[in-house]
């Protein structure tokens, strides 16, 4: 079977250098512009606990969001081919990462709160989370668990 590749490129610049570079561990602004394809930069640094700068998104922010954004792209497209129709999804996505000699994350808690349209199937909704689960670009490239927590009401307008 053929397989389609798909291939992303990204540019991220470090602008923290504060005239004398990685001279020291403090010395330095942990700063950075991700950008690609004439899409908005996003201004990034490192976690504040490792002196970034807790107004940036940061390399963990971002990994927990991917993975949220992923998985909800997958639920929208299997709710739309189920005659589901989602009115709201927002999802308060959070991850676990532990420091040590290899530091990793050990997890990703996504829990979305859905509004569908009243008489669409609640119990086929919440299943459609399995299936977006397992059809998750980013959450089939991790080797850590992604839980889903979904709160799914209906709503009579849509």
């Amino acid at each position: 079977m053929n397989q389609k590749e798909h291939h992303y490129q990204v540019n991220v610049k470090w602008t923290g250098n504060k005239g004398s570079g990685t001279q020291s561990y403090k010395t330095y602004e942990r700063n950075y512009e991700i950008s690609a394809g004439g899409k908005p930069v996003i201004s990034g640094s490192s976690d504040p606990a490792f002196l970034g700068d807790a107004k940036c998104w940061n390399p963990e922010d971002l990994l927990v969001a991917a993975a949220s954004a992923c998985h909800k792209l997958w639920y929208l497209h299997l709710c739309s081919e189920a005659g589901i129709s989602v009115l709201s999804y927002v999802d308060q996505a959070k991850g676990t990462m532990r420091e040590g000699k290899k530091g990793c994350f050990t997890d990703i808690t996504l829990q979305p709160e859905i509004t569908i349209r009243l008489g669409d199937d609640i119990n086929r909704a919440l299943a459609l989370h399995h299936r977006a689960h397992e059809l998750c670009f980013i959450a089939n490239s991790l080797n850590f668990p992604i839980t889903c927590q979904p709160v799914i009401t209906h709503s009579e307008y849509g």
